[in-house]
């Protein structure tokens, strides 16, 4: 029976371009979700842009325009980049929308009737000349602990330490460079600590990675803190309804934005919200998500859901963050690369498969080292994977007519081949993208071994010895295809030209079981381009700066 499932990523913020940076969570979440619809399950992705928040206000303010108008532009060019990237969501809405808005308030009344809502006075620092509290992280000023100057009002990127915006000495706004007053104002609270009993079920098992559930253990041995989700006016989001002037926390509509982007869905297709979201949904319900958004997405969020009479995830996976050539992507040393720069210098799927080539299932950083990157890309894809096809295709095109022959001279080899398929979807299951790229590239050692010893070139050229070719290619041009079958969640658009080069229907994960013969194929065409060193420092001097 296949299952149903709901697949998510982490909603980009709409206030600049997506980088090759965020592209790690979105190709792994794609890979997942294609492997999934191969396999034949239900697999609906949806995702959104986080389009609420102080920084869209102000960059609108900055920009001339409403905040309106700023967050559909950015809306259009995020959805281009990830078209482009091969991202392939059913659904990418905004969270500024009549869907997000009517969930947020339905689930924010089921919360306060539930008795999970406080109200209490706090002290914010405010900006008396722009006329507005300042969030954290608009307080500037020297770190309480280790002095460090310049430091966010939050947390010290010198030392470590965590802090109030009050603590820091000499604290500016960086909105209009003065110096902030303390205010009071009263806020609205959720109470996460009605739910530890309920989160410490819902974390035990296998619903996060164990590193997770580990980091889970000391927050809970902490204690859970009362949530602020309000924030004051001037705001760019929802107005609270039973608050004038206060309005939702970005961090509370925006992961209610994964429900209202189905939403969205099932509005143009007619599928039901509820199978999904419903307390008894048999549903799953899957996000991938940075591992420094972990904490709003293991406690306040299924706490949220469970609190407003919704399911709760299936699962919650985390991945680590990039680093280019071993250290933090930096626009000075030109490697914080757009998603629309990169795609200017080099194509996506490239991209796609190092990524693959280095993700596993946990929350380890990935690095992209730029020349690993062009020797891994030659070497596996073209020299290697397409290396395969072009050296068996001339030979049936032009010797047999394009015909593949009736059947494999080794058949037991193909079915070394076709075995390795469960193996292959486990570490896909898993994500485990890293171990499928390896066992791929092994299996294509493999087929250009099998046509290094038969030289078909040399028998092509002996009339005693030439019916022998088709044969050979015929079978090399097989385990390419299984090869290409592997591969097509990474690389969708090379099995797509491969297919219609083979003039074969779509591959599946149920396509190598039968192999191809006595079929025409069509004339080959360079599937994948090696990539020069230059066409990279290109991309890199473009993203200086």
């Amino acid at each position: 029976m296949s299952r149903r499932i709901l697949v998510t990523s982490a909603l980009p913020y709409a206030n600049g371009p997506i980088h090759i940076g965020h592209l790690v969570e979105y190709i792994q979440t794609d890979i997942w979700v294609r492997f999934q619809r191969l396999r034949g399950n239900r697999c609906i992705y949806v995702c959104a842009d986080d389009a609420h928040g102080t920084p869209i206000m102000l960059r609108a303010r900055d920009e001339g325009c409403e905040p309106q108008e700023l967050i559909d532009r950015v809306l259009e060019e995020h959805r281009a980049d990830f078209a482009d990237f091969g991202v392939e969501f059913d659904s990418f809405h905004t969270t500024h929308s009549d869907e997000n808005r009517e969930l947020s308030v339905g689930i924010y009344e089921r919360l306060r009737e539930g008795g999970h809502i406080a109200r209490r006075e706090i002290t914010q620092m405010y900006d008396a000349q722009a006329g507005m509290f300042l969030p954290d992280r608009f307080v500037r000023g020297g770190c309480p602990r280790c002095g460090a100057e310049d430091q966010y009002g939050d947390s010290c990127e010198s030392c470590g330490a965590t802090y109030t915006p009050a603590e820091l000495s000499d604290p500016v706004s960086v909105v209009s460079e003065t110096r902030p007053v303390e205010r009071e104002s009263e806020h609205l609270f959720f109470r996460l600590e009605n739910f530890a009993g309920m989160l410490r079920d819902w974390t035990a098992g296998d619903r996060v990675q164990p590193e997770v559930r580990n980091k889970l253990r000391e927050w809970f041995e902490t204690g859970l803190r009362d949530w602020d989700i309000s924030r004051d006016a001037p705001y760019w989001g929802f107005e609270i309804p039973d608050a004038p002037g206060k309005y939702f926390y970005v961090w509370l509509d925006a992961p209610i934005g994964y429900m209202a982007s189905f939403l969205h869905y099932c509005g143009s297709t007619g599928e039901s919200f509820d199978a999904f979201w419903a307390p008894d949904s048999d549903a799953e319900v899957v996000h991938f998500i940075g591992k420094d958004i972990a904490y709003f997405h293991t406690l306040f969020w299924p706490a949220m859901l469970a609190g407003a009479g919704y399911r709760t995830p299936s699962a919650v996976w985390a991945h680590g963050f990039l680093t280019v050539d071993g250290e933090k992507m930096s626009k000075s040393r030109g490697t914080f690369v757009s998603a629309r720069t990169y795609l200017e210098h080099l194509p996506p799927e490239y991209l796609r498969y190092y990524y693959a080539a280095k993700l596993g299932s946990g929350l380890d950083d990935i690095d992209l080292n730029l020349d690993d990157f062009v020797l891994r890309v030659n070497s596996d894809l073209v020299g290697k994977l397409v290396n395969i096809a072009s050296r068996c295709a001339g030979f049936v095109v032009k010797g047999f007519d394009a015909r593949l022959s009736g059947e494999l001279p080794e058949p037991e080899l193909y079915a070394e081949f076709a075995a390795a398929g469960e193996e292959i979807a486990a570490d896909y299951e898993s994500r485990e993208y890293a171990r499928v790229v390896r066992s791929v590239a092994a299996l294509a050692d493999r087929a250009n071994q099998y046509i290094d010893a038969r030289q078909p070139w040399a028998l092509a050229k002996d009339e005693a010895t030439r019916d022998q070719v088709q044969g050979i290619c015929t079978q090399g041009l097989n385990l390419f295809r299984v090869l290409i079958a592997y591969l097509k969640p990474i690389l969708p658009e090379t099995a797509a030209r491969s297919e219609a080069f083979l003039d074969c229907d779509p591959l599946d994960w149920d396509s190598p079981r039968e192999p191809l013969l006595d079929h025409r194929i069509r004339k080959f065409k360079p599937l994948l381009k090696r990539i020069e060193r230059g066409q990279v420092d290109a991309m890199i001097e473009a993203s200086r700066g």
